[in-house]
């Protein structure tokens, strides 16, 4: 128990670090900025091999550049020594490339002293909180922080401000297939997308299908379940009439909550409410989530 609530205050402290560093700026204000520790030559500091965030878009650096060559870096980069006068980046990669764009001999940095786990927690913070990772590359660092440091769910979601089911959600999306997962990463596919195919049959088909129909997370969850039918009942697929658009976002909106697959079967006045779980943890997460009501 008391782990657990030094997680959860280490959470709180992670995201008032970053919350410090990461204020919006007001058209027609000075940016508020964040004293740094000191200056240090740029190709002294290095990325972390550990940051989730793997893609940049190359244009939105060109003009982080040329904002960095006109008023400087306003924030500084959050880095860790890592021995031989050298840093390692915690949080700040993307001003750390866009300085090497703009020129800078030496960065601002705030230096602090943490172990790998507070490292990758506090990378994951700063990019979820600016909303800089894409769904991909948020579920990764969710599973290296549960691989690596035993965090739970709950864990996850008292540090970075999310529900569990939006940790859950997250999750699923790795098990897609590497093709899904690429479409996911490029943003081709959404996550609301993905997680319509985690239960099909063929989701690499469905991925492409959506992508080249420009079909919306509705439709594509309606395919979705009726391949689902197909493939559990052929013949019964074919007859059975489509849901209707609220039963489809009911089955969603349960779905978010649970972090689990839901079918809604109607019949009459009556119907059929299907939870689908794949281990007795999330057995036993359901078990919880009716006693307490």
């Amino acid at each position: 128990m008391s782990e657990d609530i030094s997680k959860r205050r280490l959470g709180r402290g992670l995201a008032a670090l970053i919350g410090e560093m990461d204020q919006p700026v007001a058209a027609g204000t000075t940016a508020p900025s964040v004293s740094p520790d000191r200056t240090i030559p740029i190709e002294f500091v290095a990325r972390s091999a550990k940051n989730p965030r793997r893609y940049f878009d190359e244009s939105e650096l060109q003009d982080l550049a040329g904002s960095i060559r006109q008023h400087g870096i306003v924030q500084p980069v959050v880095v860790r020594t890592v021995g031989n006068g050298r840093y390692e980046i915690i949080a700040g990669e993307r001003r750390w490339r866009a300085a090497q764009l703009a020129g800078l001999v030496e960065i601002p940095v705030i230096v602090r002293d943490v172990d790998d786990r507070t490292a990758l927690e506090l990378a994951i913070v700063e990019n979820v909180q600016r909303s800089d990772l894409n769904p991909l590359e948020e579920a990764l660092g969710y599973d290296q922080l549960i691989a690596e440091h035993g965090y739970t769910q709950n864990d996850l979601g008292e540090i970075i401000g999310k529900s569990r089911s939006h940790v859950a959600n997250s999750l699923r999306l790795l098990k897609l297939p590497e093709p899904v997962r690429d479409m996911l990463a490029e943003g081709s596919l959404s996550a609301g997308h993905a997680r319509a195919l985690v239960s099909t049959p063929d989701p690499v088909t469905l991925a492409k299908t959506i992508v080249n129909k420009g079909l919306s997370v509705r439709d594509a969850e309606r395919m979705a379940q009726n391949h689902i039918k197909g493939q559990n009942n052929p013949a019964a697929a074919s007859v059975r009439p489509e849901k209707d658009s609220d039963t489809i976002a009911l089955e969603r909106s349960l779905s978010d909550r649970l972090g689990l697959a839901v079918n809604i079967s109607h019949k009459g006045d009556g119907g059929q409410l299907r939870i689908n779980y794949k281990s007795l943890d999330q057995l036993e997460e359901i078990c919880r989530l009716l006693e307490d009501r």
